[in-house]
């Protein structure tokens, strides 16, 4: 009886399913096949590169939830098991695929693309932070900005920033005395941070904020909690769901994190404002073009005083749009700086043959004068100091992975890898290629001089990324480097209190170690 019904009844449902019905539900079943094939080709693609067997649905997340002191190491291991033989290796983060990328010319192939230019999705992370500034932003955005903001780190303005970062470089000077003949050394990341700090808000921001002297930065302390935080969540897949973070104890940390580094960035923009205008009223000809320059170009702006000039002027550009960039060049000019500044000032005190070459180099241009600051054109003759610097952020570059997710289909070595792929560039590893840095684990500033490095793959060594989308900053950030090194070399004498071998790496936001660089100094006389 039952089997009549049905029979009966199948027919009649169907029969009273209108064309519209039909045609949605064919649509839909049309649809889920495309979907499942394109998905099929991606995974046949993407698992003929070398990786480790991935389980279903979850994909190699399961083998990343180690402890913090482990997973960089469990990265490293998974490229040099692997990828060492083609410079890149595959791993499923649940049911996307990533491409680690160790080798040069691969990097290249990414990197230089005009059209793969937008931002791996692990850095939608840090948008509820920076928003959507010239690090996150999607390519037509991002153009716009960029050309925007480039003008702000001309050779000239960076001429005017180096009276600033030589007077806090020797703000740093002074406070390193309380350190003097400390037998247990002291973490020098934590100056070169403050130091950082202090610079880019009184050059780029035009607002002095005394972190050094006051040393206890509710800022800092914000910063530092709110990345082991992404960190967090990039490493366990499941909180990368605002839906399930949310409900963790690291959401209500993350949302007061964010509330501190937002009310900084404002109060910042309000009181900048305020000089703005005071200097407008006072100075009519604030905004015109000086008289020293032609063509009727318009007076280069710092970068803050630009973009209040924007908001001014036609409102291009809203408080929360200046606040996206004010947070993005906080934490790209200053988190990264003194993390170069603090690995090159711990390798220099491993290598005290380096340190006393760097030194007599400073001092011969200096004519042995403590007091004087340098200037520009001594900086650029400090040629020895500028190779250990880059051998610096060869063996440990301030940001040790880059990503791009693939907006087209990307043929490497005889590999295939589609578009949507997040393809990872692995700094710490492409640096360490010995094809072209023999004995890559040395501290050799050699490397770097003109005669050593003349054939050199130029995406060999990238710290600060390449390509269309490099870091805009980079200037900026090497003359700091050189300034603040040559200020504390000319003044102590640096050991390092841990052998290189027994750091313990974090791939944080920034190459980290447990328990931070510690050094010992002594006063030169």
């Amino acid at each position: 009886m039952s089997s009549m019904l049905w029979s009966d009844l199948v027919p009649t449902v169907l029969q009273l399913l209108s064309p519209t019905v039909w045609i949605l539900l064919l649509t839909v079943a049309a649809s889920g096949v495309i979907l499942y094939r394109q998905r099929a080709e991606v995974v046949k693609h993407i698992d003929r590169i070398p990786g480790p067997a991935a389980l279903p649905l979850l994909g190699n997340s399961l083998q990343w939830l180690v402890d913090r002191d482990e997973m960089f190491n469990t990265i490293n291991g998974a490229r040099l098991l692997y990828g060492r033989r083609q410079g890149f290796n595959r791993v499923w983060a649940g049911l996307k695929p990533y491409v680690l990328i160790s080798k040069a010319t691969a990097a290249e192939k990414i990197l230089s693309s005009s059209k793969n230019i937008e931002k791996g999705r692990d850095y939608d992370l840090l948008k509820p932070w920076i928003g959507t500034g010239l690090l996150t932003s999607h390519a037509v955005k991002w153009h716009q900005r960029r050309k925007m903001l480039t003008p702000t780190f001309h050779f000239k303005i960076l001429s005017n920033f180096l009276e600033i970062i030589n007077k806090q470089s020797f703000v740093l000077v002074r406070q390193l005395e309380k350190q003097l003949n400390n037998p247990e050394g002291f973490d020098c990341t934590i100056y070169a941070t403050l130091t950082s700090l202090d610079i880019i808000c009184e050059t780029a921001m035009g607002y002095p904020i005394n972190a050094l002297e006051k040393s206890d930065s509710e800022y800092v302390k914000a910063h530092e909690k709110i990345s082991e935080i992404i960190l967090e969540r990039l490493q366990k897949f499941w909180l990368r769901s605002d839906l399930i973070f949310r409900f963790t104890k690291a959401y209500k940390e993350h949302q007061q994190c964010l509330k501190v580094l937002h009310d900084f960035a404002y109060d910042m923009i309000d009181k900048r404002r305020q000089m703005y205008r005071l200097q407008k009223q006072s100075s009519p000809s604030y905004n015109e073009p000086h008289e020293e320059e032609t063509h009727g170009q318009k007076k280069q702006r710092a970068f803050l005083d630009l973009l209040l000039e924007l908001s001014e002027d036609g409102q291009q550009l809203s408080d929360a749009d200046i606040r996206e960039e004010v947070d993005t060049f906080i934490l790209g000019g200053h988190d990264t700086t003194a993390t170069a500044l603090g690995w090159i000032l711990y390798l220099l005190g491993t290598e005290q043959t380096i340190q006393e070459r760097v030194f007599q180099e400073i001092d011969g241009i200096m004519g042995g004068d403590k007091e004087r600051h340098p200037t520009m054109a001594e900086l650029s003759e400090m040629r020895y100091l500028e190779c250990c610097l880059k051998e610096s952020l060869r063996l440990f570059p301030s940001i040790p992975i880059l990503s791009r997710t693939l907006a087209t289909d990307v043929d490497i070595d005889g590999y295939h890898i589609p578009s949507g792929t997040n393809a990872v560039i692995m700094l710490y590893q492409l640096h360490r290629d010995p094809q072209y840095f023999p004995n890559p684990e040395k501290f050799d500033p050699d490397r770097f001089l003109p005669e050593n490095s003349t054939n050199r793959h130029p995406y060999s060594y990238i710290p600060f990324s390449a390509g269309p989308r490099n870091c805009i900053g980079q200037k900026f950030g090497a003359l700091e480097e050189k300034a603040v090194i040559s200020a504390v070399l000319r003044n102590y004498r640096i050991e390092s209190v841990h052998r290189r071998e027994d750091l313990i790496l974090y791939g944080d936001l920034v190459m980290r170690t447990k328990g931070g660089l510690k050094i010992r100094i002594q006063k030169r006389t």
